[in-house]
């Protein structure tokens, strides 16, 4: 493996992709002993004593790549916050504090900044988390990036790694609608008033399913957990290689406004849904045995659990809807290449 990134060190950011930048990276670092939780999953940790565990998570977001004309500087502030919090709900795990470090344009008023202000501390406190401090420079591009702190026991981290052959697969929601939004923001796809709000309302007012996470975290079901934001495909992918199973998905949820969208457009409404990207839903396995005493605890706080398939010994991740059987490829959100 190393010796197959050495040749690519002459490669571009481009053609190397955010995936194996990270791999680069990765080689030339020491590796903690005994890391809770490892590399490449949603979060890292590291030990204090007696099995208690400090849970970390850093997410940016940028201008250029990651906020449409059409997003606000509170949505896209609020939405940085989401995006982290969304991989601590994957683990089970409460956010209590966090850092921002903010990257400003000389061009940005007083005003742009109250409004960043204002959307980070709306995110914090929608998830019961706090900021605490942080840092700001100068940079030619606007620039947030979260750092979030949370405690946590280690047997209790949801991690990637776990699933069984015959648990069962589920999601806390529907799939599409951003992938349908981010064609409407970035590619000017039309849609009607009613779609397009709510498909553009996906991207620019995301959710992160903290309570489900933490309910799905206290009910000790869950053999293996991800969130969504790289797509539902790609979190599959993510899955398998980190649990050495494979799945076979017999249902994929899909908002009725993708389906609208996706007609009037002539587009597929499955391919929105499986590599759309930024959904930050939880992808999870569960105990079959427990499983509807599960989507019951869920239901009872308000959310939803769907099931979609099944964990198998076969490592290929394989859709079967109506008897027809097609191959889900390992496509997503890539930085770098999307």
């Amino acid at each position: 493996m190393k010796n197959k990134r050495k040749d690519s060190l002459s490669k571009s950011t481009t053609e190397l992709g955010e995936h194996n930048i990270i791999g680069l990276i990765q080689d030339h670092l020491d590796l903690m002993p005994n890391m809770p939780v490892p590399f490449g999953d949603d979060v890292s940790a590291f030990e204090i004593e007696n099995e208690r565990v400090v849970v970390l998570k850093t997410d940016m977001l940028t201008n250029k790549t990651d906020v449409p004309k059409e997003m606000s500087l509170w949505q896209a502030a609020r939405k940085t916050i989401v995006m982290n919090v969304s991989d601590f709900a994957s683990k089970g795990v409460k956010p209590t504090a966090i850092i921002v470090s903010l990257g400003l344009p000389r061009t940005f008023t007083s005003k742009d900044i109250e409004e960043i202000a204002c959307g980070l501390n709306a995110g914090a406190r929608e998830y019961g988390a706090y900021i605490i401090g942080g840092d700001t420079g100068e940079t030619s591009d606007l620039i947030i990036a979260a750092s979030l702190f949370g405690m946590a026991q280690k047997k209790d981290l949801m991690l990637r790694k776990g699933a069984k052959a015959g648990d069962t697969l589920a999601v806390t929601g529907l799939f599409g609608k951003t992938g349908a939004g981010l064609k409407i923001l970035l590619n000017g796809f039309k849609a009607t008033p009613k779609v397009k709000e709510k498909l553009v309302a996906s991207v620019c007012m995301p959710k992160a399913r903290l309570i489900e996470g933490l309910t799905l975290g206290a009910s000790k079901t869950v053999t293996a957990s991800i969130d969504s934001s790289d797509g539902l495909a790609w979190s599959l992918h993510e899955l398998s290689n980190n649990s050495n199973v494979g799945f076979t998905i017999d249902k994929v949820p899909i908002a009725k406004e993708v389906f609208q969208f996706a007609e009037s457009n002539r587009l597929n409404p499955l391919e929105l849904a499986l590599y759309g990207g930024e959904e930050y839903e939880l992808v999870v396995t569960i105990k079959t045995e427990v499983l509807e005493k599960t989507i019951k605890e869920i239901k009872n706080i308000g959310g939803c659990l769907i099931p979609i398939g099944t964990v198998t010994k076969d490592l290929k991740i394989l859709i079967d809807i109506d008897g027809k059987k097609d191959i889900i490829e390992p496509r997503g959100w890539e930085h770098f290449k999307s």
